[in-house]
Parts: C-alpha cells; structure tokens; sequence
C-alpha cells in the first residue's frame, strides 16, 4: 500500500511496516526502508509533539552527543558542521533536514502513545492500540514491527530517594524534565552525578552565570577530552567532495574507536596511564587524584567526553569543582556528606541517571501471550527467539547508538524484500525449547548503574552469535551484510490463514 498524499496517508490505518519513535532509530529505519524497499507503506507513531526522541526531550544547558557526529550520524547523510561534538540544537537540525529532504515527515503521526501490540498468526498482522494526548484510543495494523522508541523511561528517571529532600528550601532540578525558566545565575549549584549528563551541566552553567557549580559524586568517571572541532574531517572536507570526506571520516573515527575500547579491555592500565595524565596534564594544580581515579578500568562503564577540556576549564577559572563524597541528607541550605562537610546550594541538579526501559514499555504479546524479554534471546542484535516479525534497536554500549541503527535497519529491509520475493509474510527466529543455550549477561563487561538496575528487564544473551546482541560494530556489521537470510534459523511462513486454505485445496484435489 503506498502513500500518494498526506492525506491518503492518514487515512489508512493499515501498513506493512509500523515503527514506533521518530528518535534516531526510527528516522534510521524510515529512510533504508523509503530506498531500499520503496513500494512498502509505513508509518511512524511517535508519542511526542515532534520528532528527535532524546535530542526532543533532553533541553539541560550543554546538551551535546557523547560520541562524534562522524559515527552517530548516518551513513547515508553526511556531517556537515564545523563542529564534530554537536549540541543538541544543532542535531535536531540534521535529523529534521533528513525527515524533509526524504518526505518522511507526512509519515509521523505526532502525538501518538503506543501502549500494546499484539501479532495474530492468522492474518501475519500487528494490531497496535494507540492513545492520543487526549486519551482517545484507536488501533492501527502492520506486518512488520520496529521498534525505535529508546532504551530509557521517558516518563521517570531514576529517583535516588535522597532523605531530607523535602526540607531543602532551594529548588531541585532533574535534567530529564529541565524547566526552562529555571534562574541560576549567581546561584551555588550542585550537581550530584559524575557520569556525561553532570559532566556536560556542570561547565555550561559555571561558565554561564552561576556563581559556582560543585560536582557531587560518590565515584569517579573516565574522562577523554578531546576538540570539539574535527581538523582532519574539516581539512578533508575541502579537498574532497563532503560525501567522500564524510565517509573517510567515519571509517577512521569507527576504527578508532574500536581500538581505543579494545585496548582499554586488552591493556587497561595503559589506558589508565593515558587518561590519568591527560586529566594531570590539563588541571595542573587543581588536579585531584581522588576525584580522578575511579575504582574501574576504563570502558567498564562508557568513558566520558569532555570538549575541548570544557569541564577541566572551568575547573581551573575557579569556577566549577568535584567533590568525592557519600550525601548523608539534603537539609535547608544544602547537603550534608557523610563526611560532616556541608555543601551550601540554592539549586541541587540531581544528574543521578536513567532507568531503563524494554521496547517503550509497550504491552508486547503474540496471540494474546505477553512477551517476556527476560525469556527470550537477541537474535542478530535486533530481533527476538521466537517472536515474529519484529525487530528493536538498542544502540552499542561502546561506540555511537546510530552505527547499530544503520546496520540494522540495512537487516531487515533485506529481510523484508526476502519475504517479498519468497511469498513468506512472516518470519521468526526459531529457538527450540530445548536448545540448551548458556545465557551471559547482556551487559557483560559494564558496571554503570542504570544497567546494573536495569538488566532484569532486557532480553537475554548467548555468547555467540546469532542468538546474541554484540558489542563489536566492526564485526557486526560484516555480519550483518554477509550473513545468509536463510540460515537454518529463521523460519518462513505464509498467514496461518493463507496455510489452511492451501491444506483444503490439496485435500480436494
């Protein structure tokens, strides 16, 4: 079914591929879909008033990406700003000019919450029941699933439950819901967290009005800091035409990546070495090796960037510092460490991190069975044992979430035009009961703290491949692109529906 206008398009609640969220991984999908299967009808429902999922939601001072625009850009659009370490504005502006420049946009259905899906083998149809801002529920249907909707709650971040809290007479700020009329100029801040959020608040409000910022954590973090500026990516760009020099660029940024992580894993202390003075060499005198030593190796939990030694800056302008200490309890003024020393604060940011959440925290279920992810494994990074048609994106750990969007959605438009050339309208990672499979954790290897929450709630791991959501771009995506689509495990079929008539007419013939 195609879409021939705007208005033919929303009156249509049948399609063959439905995806959830117009983040970075729906954007992803809508876009290898329109190429590279160009007759399949879609629609992307998205629960907010506007596209951009995390870079929509997120509106903290500093909001920039954690990793370079050369690698969570898209392969198929190239980078073309100045700046590699983008801020959230400037990212909105590359995701909506794709969604424009493609004609996706009459495709999102803003403003639509997808609260369960349900597959039906007998028509090889997803009945998907969607909830308006006005709680008005209807349904829509599709034969395929995708799920792009993020790994977190969008609803409720992490709470660390601090006692005292409500007798601080000051506000209290979590960056997932930043007010925008929130005033801290000439104001003590704090801001509890060490992780990328905390690192990125801090130097943009100490650098901005606030009288000063002080960085609570309870442990240390890896940082890397590195220009916000490409020189080689901007360099090559005016030699070369801005594809190939995108490309370029992206290949050398993914390799190094990729070395840098498994030389962290391989030869840990090395890379202690190396952050440690990169810290020593940047605060001179303000460096302390407490607030800079954590009690992990780098890249067990993701090694925080810092731009241009933003944070490092303002710490040397007297602006900003860390203190490394346990909170004993929020009173009027402040909070008070474990310590016995009292932090005096007028705002208290509690950059405490996310809570993770499974497929939107949509009710998932097969003819009426709900889907347990707990119970079913990752097959190929993206879909699951035993679940049909459908397919979700969790963005590498490691390296930039849109290497995996990529590599996926390039999967399973594969996938869907296999299906299409074979007769077969659904398609299932088959895993037998008794496959004797050793799960490992999902997260094997990292120690951050919304993992660690979160990791009952997310599918299981084998410790190969295909039953297994991987943490090697490189190796992935050779994969993904060589492996056959008829590999022994995922099993083809007609509609049950379709299955039965075949079976009569055969028995009257």
């Amino acid at each position: 079914m195609n879409a021939v206008t705007p208005q033919a398009e929303f009156a249509v609640d049948d399609f063959d591929v439905l995806i959830v969220g117009a983040g970075i991984s729906g954007i992803g999908m809508a876009v290898h879909l329109r190429e590279k299967c160009p007759g399949k009808s879609y629609a992307i429902l998205e629960r907010r008033d506007d596209l951009g999922g995390t870079w929509d939601l997120f509106r903290y001072p500093g909001i920039r990406s954690d990793s370079d625009m050369h690698t969570l850009g898209f392969e198929f659009e190239p980078w073309k700003h100045e700046k590699s370490i983008a801020d959230g504005p400037a990212i909105l502006d590359y995701l909506n000019l794709i969604v424009d420049e493609r004609d996706i946009r009459r495709h999102i259905r803003f403003g639509s919450k997808v609260l369960g899906a349900d597959f039906d083998h007998g028509t090889a149809r997803w009945t998907l029941t969607v909830e308006d801002a006005g709680g008005a529920r209807r349904t829509l249907s599709g034969n395929f699933l995708f799920l792009g909707a993020g790994y977190y709650d969008y609803d409720e971040p992490y709470d660390a439950e601090f006692t005292g809290r409500e007798n601080f007479a000051g506000t209290v700020v979590h960056p997932q819901f930043w007010p925008t009329e929130l005033d801290y100029q000439g104001k003590n801040v704090v801001v509890i967290g060490s992780g990328a959020t905390a690192a990125t608040i801090v130097p943009a409000i100490a650098m901005s009005g606030a009288a000063h910022v002080t960085m609570l954590q309870r442990t240390p973090t890896w940082y890397a800091s590195r220009p916000a500026k490409d020189r080689f990516a901007n360099r090559l760009r005016k030699l070369l035409p801005e594809t190939w020099a995108y490309a370029i660029t992206r290949f050398k940024n993914v390799r190094m990546q990729d070395w840098v992580f498994k030389t962290a894993r391989n030869k840990p202390e090395k890379v202690r070495a190396a952050l440690t003075k990169q810290a020593m060499d940047n605060l001179g005198d303000k460096y302390d090796p407490v607030a800079f030593t954590p009690p992990y190796n780098p890249w067990e939990q993701r090694l925080c960037l810092i731009p241009d030694g933003d944070l490092f800056e303002a710490m040397k302008a007297d602006k900003a510092a860390i203190v490394t200490d346990h909170i004993e309890r929020f009173d009027a003024t402040g909070i008070v460490l474990k310590s016995g020393r009292h932090l005096d604060a007028d705002v208290i940011v509690t950059a405490t991190g996310l809570r993770l959440a499974w497929a939107g925290k949509i009710a998932v279920s097969v003819e009426g069975e709900p889907v347990d992810p707990a119970q079913r494994f990752y097959y190929r990074n993206c879909m699951f044992s035993n679940v049909p048609n459908l397919a979700l994106v969790f963005g590498y750990i490691n390296a930039s979430w849109t290497l995996r969007v990529d590599i996926v959605a390039n999967f399973v438009t594969r996938l869907l035009n296999h299906m299409d050339a074979t007769g077969a309208r659904i398609v299932t990672p088959a895993m037998p009961d008794n496959a004797g499979i050793e799960p490992e954790s999902l997260f094997e290897g990292f120690s951050s703290g919304y993992l660690a929450r979160g990791k009952h709630l997310v599918p299981r791991n084998a410790t190969t491949l295909p039953w297994r959501l991987n943490q090697d771009y490189v190796q992935d995506r050779k994969d993904m692109r060589s492996a056959p689509v008829e590999d022994g495990v995922l099993k083809f079929d007609k509609p049950h529906a379709v299955c039965r008539a075949d079976e009569i007419m055969e028995a009257a013939e």
